[in-house]
């Protein structure tokens, strides 16, 4: 089956098949539409090489997680937006690959494989301090959209309001009666980490509450790092009624060590988490926890690739998703 027998069949020129095609935007619909047609009545397949010679595109896009593959596969953050980048890549016919940098030479390898063409255009997630990749890439020319606020300006990026949700985690538990409330934050080397840290800041101060020396302990976003990060609060603030975690993973660690301690949650202790994972419905008691709309970030991420591919010299774009705090069990008031 040739693209000469789809242009007979659709009584369109061999140029006008080839851009419906090839997803060129710059035909009629009646012929696009005759076009289609003919490509499923006659069962067309596209010549994939042929075709990429001819747009200059690989029909690929790369996702760069910067993490320990430990990290990226125990963490319920990074399935859930690798799943909603993969459904809107489906819309797009577009392929994912996954490339995972375990270090600065293993991204400087990254760099290289992008900028030979390999991929169409790249979403970088979960980016550490002053990474150069961002740069390096844009001075390229490589489409990009980042995950989380960049480290360097004039790049795309999708993001959560992590200020906002943290402030919202602290009111709740301040409206419920706690008032030694402590925090578990995420990296300062990341946006979020800083973000939801001073989020809590803000919220203290708004309800009147002093931020006393010691209260925040700082974590690596896993189990482990929230179960050692809540042991050295304890140690330090016995009588303290209440924790934020920075993710939910570090609050089911926190909660670990709560119990290991003898503290009850939420008697003793109210335990508010951020993510809204699966691990917040499954706990014992069940997580409260600020939800940010994970999928959908992966969606948004990918939708605005497509038009950093399609449109290279747009100005570069900044959406920022709400958040909301999902209350359980393991915020209650206090007696």
């Amino acid at each position: 089956m040739t693209l000469e027998e789809v242009a007979r069949a659709a009584h369109v020129s061999r140029a006008t098949a080839s851009r419906v095609v090839n997803g060129d935007r710059r035909v009629s619909q009646p012929a696009r539409e005759a076009v289609q047609a003919a490509v499923r009545s006659l069962g067309y397949v596209p010549n994939r090489a042929a075709r990429s010679l001819v747009t200059r595109r690989s029909d690929s896009v790369a996702v760069v997680i910067p993490e320990p593959s430990a990290q990226l596969f125990g963490d319920p953050f990074f399935p859930r937006i690798l799943r909603g980048i993969s459904d809107a890549l489906a819309d797009e016919s577009l392929q994912l690959v996954l490339l995972m940098p375990q270090a600065r030479t293993d991204e400087d390898r990254v760099q290289r494989y992008l900028v030979s063409g390999h991929t169409d255009g790249a979403m970088l997630i979960s980016l550490h301090g002053a990474d150069p990749l961002p740069a390096g890439l844009r001075r390229s020319g490589i489409p990009l959209v980042v995950g989380g606020r960049p480290p360097v300006d004039g790049v795309t990026y999708v993001d959560v309001d992590n200020r906002a949700g943290a402030a919202s985690a602290v009111h709740h538990l301040a409206e419920t009666g706690r008032r030694r409330i402590a925090t578990i934050a995420g990296p300062q080397d990341m946006a979020a980490g800083v973000d939801r840290l001073l989020g809590y800041h803000d919220r203290l101060a708004e309800a009147g509450i002093g931020a006393e020396g010691g209260m925040v302990e700082i974590a690596d976003f896993t189990h482990d790092g929230g179960r050692g990060a809540m042991e050295r609060l304890l140690e330090r603030h016995p009588s303290l009624d209440a924790v934020f975690v920075a993710s939910d993973l570090m609050a089911l660690g926190a909660m670990a060590a709560l119990r290991g301690a003898g503290r009850t949650v939420p008697d003793d202790v109210a335990v508010v988490g951020f993510d809204d994972s699966q691990l917040a419905l499954t706990s014992q008691p069940t997580l409260s926890s600020v939800r940010q709309p994970i999928e959908e970030m992966g969606r948004e991420m990918t939708q605005l690739l497509m038009q950093e591919i399609r449109f290279p010299d747009r100005a570069p774009r900044r959406v920022i998703l709400d958040t909301q705090l999902i209350v359980r069990a393991s915020s209650g008031a206090l007696a």
